[in-house]
């Protein structure tokens, strides 16, 4: 079986267990223009969380997740839950912090794998967002073989890999370089795509035109950008995976516009189709969890409802432990080896 780099070093890819394969643990998704203001952050409490977690990003200081003894008890019930590994995929402009998840590693035992490349363009500081496709591909590789922010934690994932729709030239360039790098080391992409239907269909062919095989390449937030599964079958057909990583949002507000999330068992009707009809082994399930309000501490589901809650979903809808385990374990496993 082959190696996995995770933040504390290799690791047999079969001792990664049931795994998370989108997820922040510490990151700053403020916006820029908003990271140094000196508005106060929202306090959350039982009185105010319900309304911070229905309007997400009205809140200040729900987007920054850096307080490192609340990660530590988020990924402790996560291991207590049965979960083993999460790939961590914050990128450069939404402030990663890789030095402190191998202490979070270290100390918890779960096992993280750190995400190279950038975010979107907005996030990006400007010196980034003015370099070519070959400083980018070569800063990403760096990540990978030497160490990423300044450390020598090394990234074992390129992503995720931050795209608007429309793409802005910086966002072009970055994936060109993701999939140059991808190219170099072998390292598998999962790419963030723009709200709109073709925005993944355009993704793939700018990776594909730069050398990256689609069996390489994740979709992820497939739950926020497709409502019909033939949509999704069509994307499948390409040879990507396709990530739900909406877990635990049940919400009928989507705070990045109009859209009709699903729960979780639409979200499961979605992926039974999907086995059925044979491309149920590119799936790849996540909460995504980027916000202080969708963390256990602060009473949202955090890190162990995957592990602890879906199981049981999936098995009162019919899904064998074969396939449960297929969906949290083997498919993300194969999908960070390159297979």
């Amino acid at each position: 079986m082959a190696s996995v780099t995770t933040v504390l070093g290799p690791r047999s890819a079969d001792a990664l267990g049931l795994i998370l394969p989108h997820e922040h643990v510490l990151c700053d998704l403020t916006p820029l223009d908003l990271r140094d203001s000196a508005i106060a952050d929202t306090p959350i409490t039982l009185e105010t969380a319900h309304a911070v977690a229905y309007r997400p990003n009205d809140h200040k200081g729900n987007h920054r997740l850096t307080q490192r003894d609340i990660a530590k008890a988020e990924l402790a019930a996560f291991a207590k839950a049965g979960g083993g590994t999460i790939f961590e995929l914050s990128t450069v402009g939404i402030a990663p912090d890789p030095a402190g998840l191998r202490d979070l590693s270290a100390a918890t035992g779960v096992a993280i794998v750190a995400g190279a490349g950038f975010y979107t363009a907005p996030f990006v500081a400007p010196e980034f967002r003015a370099h070519d496709v070959g400083f980018l591909a070569d800063f990403i590789e760096s990540q990978i073989r030497v160490g990423c922010a300044g450390s020598d934690v090394k990234a074992g994932l390129i992503g995720e890999v931050g795209c608007s729709w429309p793409l802005v030239d910086f966002e072009r360039r970055s994936l060109a370089a993701s999939a140059i790098a991808h190219r170099r080391t072998g390292v598998s992409i999962n790419v963030h795509p723009g709200r709109h239907p073709q925005a993944p269909h355009e993704i793939l062919d700018i990776l594909e035109a730069n050398g990256a095989a689609p069996a390489g390449v994740a979709i992820s937030h497939i739950d926020r950008t497709y409502f019909d599964y033939p949509a999704m079958a069509a994307l499948a057909k390409r040879g990507c995976w396709l990530e739900f990583d909406f877990f635990g949002i049940e919400t009928s507000n989507y705070w990045m516009g109009v859209a009709d999330l699903p729960t979780d068992w639409m979200r499961l009707r979605y992926i039974r189709q999907a086995i059925s009809d044979g491309w149920g082994d590119r799936l790849l399930l996540s909460h995504d969890i980027c916000t202080r309000s969708r963390l256990a501490a602060y009473g949202g589901h955090g890190y162990a409802h995957l592990p602890a809650n879906v199981p049981g979903l999936m098995r009162d809808r019919g899904f064998s432990a074969a396939e449960i385990a297929m969906l949290m374990c083997d498919n993300p496993r194969r999908f960070v080896c390159g297979a």
